[in-house]
């Protein structure tokens, strides 16, 4: 059995009677210039620009301030400054780029030297007692000598009777140049009773000429 098809049915005119997807009162694209650039829209266009801007705004659920209900949305400077307060972003920077933004640089021999000179300073710590007056040694070095020469030390030489029988500048010699043992203490007890006293400031020594009338632990007088 044959039945005939309406013609409302067929493919062309089913076709033809779509709706186009274009609407009837849309523009036509603007030409574009010889530069590539589109020319200055009127106002009337600019104006329905911001309207269907603001429509795609609202659609997509994003706020706007009450107090600007007519702010300008195409102005970049002010997108761009609220974008930059409102992110935030930290940076880690390494401290040797703080030091040398370029890379590491090789060190110079004068650079080399100081390094080196610091390390063998580190090495050689500085101490309170090393800005004390340096004391010269005298070893004891005990030599050959003639049999006729004194081998044995004198009886009752260490003393303060031996030491008041050497003479003044005997004793001077010994207080100075054998500094620490106990011919100097025994050098100084045998000028003391000879009237010498010590003068710890000047560190030197004075013959008083009579007898001091006050006598206490920081001076005489």
């Amino acid at each position: 059995m044959i039945t005939s098809i309406p013609p409302s049915s067929s493919p062309q005119s089913s076709v033809s009677s779509r709706s186009s997807p274009i609407p009837a009162n849309s523009c036509s694209p603007a030409p574009s210039t010889a530069n590539g650039l589109i020319p200055k829209l009127p106002d009337g266009n600019m104006s329905s620009l911001k309207s269907i801007a603001q429509q795609v705004i609202v659609r997509a659920g994003l706020d706007i301030p009450p107090s600007e209900p007519n702010r300008n949305i195409f102005d970049s400077t002010k997108t761009n400054n609220n974008s930059g307060n409102n992110i935030t972003s930290e940076a880690h920077i390494p401290p040797l780029l703080g030091v040398a933004p370029l890379g590491p640089v090789p060190l110079q021999r004068e650079h080399q030297l100081q390094f080196q000179m610091m390390e063998a300073a580190y090495c050689h710590m500085p101490h309170p007692s090393d800005s004390e007056r340096l004391r010269s040694y005298l070893p004891r070095n005990t030599c050959t000598t003639p049999p006729y020469y004194q081998q044995v030390q004198l009886p009752h030489s260490d003393t303060v009777e031996f030491f008041q029988r050497l003479s003044t500048e005997t004793l001077f010699f010994i207080f100075y140049y054998m500094e620490g043992s106990k011919g100097q203490y025994l050098a100084a007890k045998a000028l003391k009773k000879q009237s010498w006293r010590f003068h710890t400031k000047y560190m030197m020594w004075f013959q008083r000429h009579e007898e001091p009338k006050v006598i206490n632990e920081e001076y005489e007088q």
